[in-house]
């Protein structure tokens, strides 16, 4: 599923895209992802709408319109699901087997495409308000999220899958940022010091900055035969070689840690993959 790195990333990369143009009509294809909205009402909202901004809260891509019907601002809120993409193609060329929404735009059509259809693409922006914290940001301190932790007795790898925590982590970063903390993914939340906070929230903050710095120098190309789908922190197809592998645990059991040389190993931690060193993460 794309984390926030890879949603920050397409983020940028429809913005500019996007901002100023006007949506003439709205093709509906899975009614599945625009609930609890109908097709009707979001076509009739949409419809003649401007777009002013594309920004991301935790792993959501928020579509900021303006209607000149309504004169007034409103918000679209977008989630990639496991397998979702959002791209803008030319209005000429076919749609792909698995659009989900297609907004017409002119000479181009944004699509969102979703072949398992577990992503949304919605006027109910209340997800949003369940979030913590984003991880980037200023309220993100060492002291909030010692104190978010303190009630929980979870183990600290699944907490930091909690979105109400912390917004925008998932699995791979999840592992990422406990590795470069030197922090056990079985240690439960209420039990780290106050150091180990401190190091795993300057980790937090480490890996996603870089996934983000890798991510926004890679091309979306969504041409005819082309994928330019999302990536991950050093897995990006087509990335220069000299970025090598950036990824430290996740996806390597059984290969050796780039710190010690053990081999690191894979759990399951709530139906989830969990990748560590056994050595670098022992407390």
């Amino acid at each position: 599923m794309p984390e926030l790195p890879e949603v920050e990333v397409l983020v940028r990369h429809l913005h500019p895209l996007l901002r100023g143009a006007t949506i003439r009509a709205v093709q509906v294809r899975r009614a599945k992802v625009i609930a609890p909205g109908t097709p009707r009402e979001l076509s009739r909202v949409l419809t003649g709408a401007k777009f002013k901004a594309v920004s991301r809260r935790g792993k959501y891509l928020l579509f900021s319109l303006y209607s000149p019907a309504r004169r007034q601002d409103f918000l679209l809120l977008g989630h990639l699901g496991m397998t979702g993409r959002m791209f803008l193609a030319r209005k000429s060329e076919s749609l792909p087997r698995h659009a989900a929404v297609v907004l017409e735009l002119g000479r181009a059509n944004f699509i969102y495409e979703d072949p398992r259809y577990f992503g949304r693409f919605t006027l109910d922006v209340s997800p949003v308000a369940k979030l913590g914290p984003e991880p980037l940001g200023k309220l993100f301190s060492a002291a909030e999220f010692a104190r978010r932790l303190k009630p929980s007795r979870q183990s600290i790898k699944v907490k930091l899958l909690d979105q109400s925590l912390v917004a925008g982590i998932g699995n791979i970063y999840a592992s990422e940022a406990l590795f470069r903390a030197g922090v056990s993914p079985r240690r439960p939340a209420n039990r780290l010091t106050a150091r180990q906070v401190g190091k795993l929230q300057a980790g937090i903050r480490r890996v996603l900055a870089g996934a983000i710095r890798c991510g926004s120098t890679i091309p979306l190309n969504f041409a005819p035969g082309k994928t330019g789908g999302l990536f991950y922190f050093g897995r990006a197809a087509g990335a220069p070689d000299y970025y090598g592998e950036r990824l430290q645990v996740y996806g390597r059991a059984g290969r050796p840690c780039f710190q010690c040389g053990s081999a690191i190993r894979r759990m399951v931690q709530a139906a989830r993959s969990t990748f560590f060193c056994p050595c670098c993460q022992k407390s």
